[in-house]
């Protein structure tokens, strides 16, 4: 590859983008809330936030010194993140506490990007960060789960019209910071019924020393303030 083509990429990655009309931005929170908010069609779309989810705990165990064994993702939308380290401390902490943020905080990054009409650059970290993950996939459900989706991204970021990306781009954003919402509230509602005894929250619990409820009430708050806060970002308020 010559330096004008590398100078031209570059160009490409780094330079702003003309972000869609302001109609469109709120056509496409529609859409990702009416995606989250539907049943049928948020059971499919789920697998994006457990994406995210393992992603968030495989990324602070990394960043944690942790060792990160593997991830897997399954049909149910389900997801196990195995790391090795310390068993308890702040590291553990952390990389438990990031799984339900990390959807949200996502989306409130990629607000932020798009704010600054970075368009490309979102859609190419995207990938970079799907193609990361890739290789910690240790199960076939969650390798074809992740391909699809950095394909997606791929075929949008390279073959689409500029128009088409920048929907695209809210629209994935949208439903970052909205679907980081739901799994908490389904989250509390299980726990109401006696089920996911094992949850990052009741895990944090124990690491802790605090009530699994203070856990379950941050990850509302990171939710709610990420989608609050993004939300004005991608309405430029």
């Amino acid at each position: 590859m010559d330096s004008s083509t590398m100078a031209g990429l570059w160009d490409r990655l780094t330079g702003i983008q003309t972000p869609p009309e302001q109609w469109l931005v709120i056509a496409t929170g529609l859409v990702a809330l009416a995606v989250v908010g539907y049943g049928p069609v948020w059971r499919v779309s789920r697998n994006a936030v457990t994406i995210a989810h393992e992603g968030g705990h495989g990324l602070l165990a990394l960043l944690t010194r942790r060792r990160l064994d593997g991830i897997r993702l399954h049909s149910d939308t389900s997801g196990v993140t195995l790391s090795w380290g310390k068993p308890t401390g702040v590291g553990m902490i952390l990389t438990a506490a990031a799984g339900y943020t990390a959807p949200s905080l996502l989306g409130l990054g990629g607000a932020l990007l798009l704010s600054a009409h970075r368009i490309t650059l979102l859609l190419w970290v995207a990938t970079a960060l799907l193609a990361a993950m890739l290789v910690k996939i240790r199960n076939a459900y969650g390798a074809l789960t992740v391909v699809l989706a950095g394909g997606t991204f791929v075929l949008v970021s390279w073959l689409a019209s500029a128009e088409v990306q920048s929907v695209f781009a809210y629209a994935v954003v949208w439903f970052l910071l909205l679907g980081g919402v739901r799994p908490v509230f389904e989250l509390g509602s299980k726990r109401r019924r006696g089920g996911a005894p094992d949850s990052d929250a009741d895990q944090l619990g124990r690491l802790t020393h605090l009530h699994p409820v203070v856990w379950l009430l941050f990850f509302h708050v990171v939710a709610l303030c990420s989608l609050i806060g993004g939300g004005r970002w991608l309405l430029d308020l």
